[in-house]
């Protein structure tokens, strides 16, 4: 089975400073990774090179067998990559449905009619709706996305990505900044569109009880390298990531 989504010899430097070096990275189809490493190993790095925020300095992105490296943000959303980032990106002003509405609309290229009010557009409510209980946000569908915790813009920003029917969520520290008590919510949200297994997922979080829990593998960086890869057991064990970065965490975690 080819992979979704393939690096080859990524590497991205600025200045006298190689940010992700050399990195071969294998995603398969349905498959969920996580990206884990300490402060300033290139992981955020790393996603941008994926996105397309940033272009390498050599080595190739492919994506559903095409090479992407040269292609822009826009166009590798439109393919079926989807990011989420660090701080969230939601329309502060509109509702909760109107986002999710108009991320379904822009999916599908249809403008609206300047005298046709948006509620006879019934589909793309019906599935902005489902999208919201998805991400356990259905009783805030009316709410200006302004006025949601952190949490919820977190869960907001993710029904918006599967809006555009990412085939690859790339999801970059979806629990940073948030509350301990709004964890839980996000984990299930995660999880759920997992177990559906219709997509791929590549996650970057600091929580390893979290990515313990959902990942099929764990992708080690170290200084920009590719550390280790493999099961999350098979990491957990690894004497090389014991020694590197995780300072004995599997035996407190087990």
């Amino acid at each position: 089975m080819k992979p979704i989504l393939e690096t080859r010899d990524l590497t991205v430097a600025f200045g006298g400073h190689t940010a992700v070096n050399g990195v071969e990275l294998t995603v398969p189809p349905c498959h969920f990774k996580s990206i884990i490493g300490p402060n300033g190993a290139g992981k955020t790095t790393l996603f941008n090179l994926l996105s397309g925020q940033l272009k390498p300095t050599r080595g190739e992105v492919w994506f559903k067998g095409e090479n992407i490296t040269n292609m822009p943000p826009h166009l590798r959303t439109r393919r079926g990559l989807g990011r989420s980032f660090q701080i969230t990106n939601v329309f502060p002003n509109l509702t909760v449905l109107e986002n999710v509405r108009l991320a379904v609309q822009s999916r599908e290229s249809i403008r609206f009619h300047l005298f046709r009010h948006f509620s006879a557009y019934r589909r793309l409510l019906d599935e902005a709706y489902a999208l919201l209980d998805t991400v356990l946000l259905a009783d805030k569908a009316d709410s200006p996305a302004c006025l949601l915790a952190h949490g919820e813009k977190r869960k907001l920003e993710i029904a918006m990505l599967l809006a555009l029917d990412a085939e690859l969520l790339l999801l970059d520290e979806p629990t940073a900044g948030i509350s301990i008590e709004e964890v839980p919510a996000i984990l299930e949200v995660i999880q759920a569109i997992r177990d559906r297994r219709d997509r791929s997922i590549v996650l970057i979080e600091h929580k390893m009880e979290m990515v313990l829990h959902l990942s099929d593998s764990l992708t080690v960086l170290f200084n920009g390298r590719l550390l280790a890869d493999g099961t999350p057991e098979e990491i957990m064990r690894s004497e090389q990531v014991q020694s590197a970065y995780l300072g004995g965490l599997y035996d407190d975690a087990s």
